[in-house]
């Protein structure tokens, strides 16, 4: 390809792109759907404690992407 023809490539691109960003802008513009009575209902929340965990909950398991502590990686 030449230049001239990349450049307009590049700019028909760029139109597109411009004119999606406009649509979605103008989309995001319109009230969001209610969210489902469940979903907001803060009864079903779980707590989550800021404790740290019991350190022998780990004792078993390997390290993620590690493998196995008595093995070495291939």
């Amino acid at each position: 390809m030449s230049l001239h023809d990349d450049l307009t490539a590049v700019r028909r691109d760029l139109d597109q792109l411009t004119r999606t960003v406009e649509r979605l802008e103008r989309q995001a513009g319109r009230p969001r759907p209610a969210a489902p009575a469940a979903e907001s209902d803060p009864s079903r929340m779980v707590g989550v404690p800021d404790t740290p965990y019991d350190s022998t909950l780990w004792t078993d398991s390997d390290d993620e992407g590690l493998g196995a502590r008595d093995r070495r990686a291939p």
